[in-house]
């Protein structure tokens, strides 16, 4: 197993909601430590420029609207294999085709508006973590 750093995003609805101790007590439940948190609030420019990637999928227009229409909490999440378990610990992008139990299954709405963001890579981590972050911004672990 390999430590790893992994970009988490609870995002608007689930802060409007007040259940951000609920996710991320289910980060630290499953072994993932917060090593850099923030909130902020997304311009149209960051949206669009942070979720480029979906630009010519039907639904950019409705993800970026949704991820600029309040605060989200920038996170990033450290542990073994962080990015893998995360998404794990998230599921699905759609909650309903996510394992019961998992984030999405439990607090999602839907496709577009489901409650987090996770990494899917390492190289997709190293730079949508330097999209939010500095280096020195990040906590390394003490033991």
């Amino acid at each position: 197993m390999t430590l790893e750093h992994t970009l988490s995003i609870i995002k608007p609805g689930a802060v409007r909601r007040n259940i951000i101790g609920q996710i991320i007590s289910r980060f630290e439940s499953s072994g993932l430590r917060i090593a850099a948190a923030r909130m902020v609030r997304l311009s149209q420019e960051q949206a669009e420029q942070f979720y480029a990637v979906h630009r010519e999928r039907p639904f950019y227009s409705e993800l970026v609207a949704y991820m600029t229409e309040g605060p989200i909490l920038v996170m990033v999440l450290e542990g073994e294999d962080a990015i893998a378990r995360n998404r794990a610990i998230m599921g699905s992008t759609d909650p309903q085709k996510a394992t019961p139990g998992t984030i999405r299954f439990d607090l999602g709405k839907n496709t577009t508006r489901n409650t987090v963001h996770g990494s899917d890579a390492p190289e997709t981590a190293e730079a949508e973590i330097a999209f939010f972050f500095k280096p020195d911004d990040i906590c390394p672990r003490h033991e």
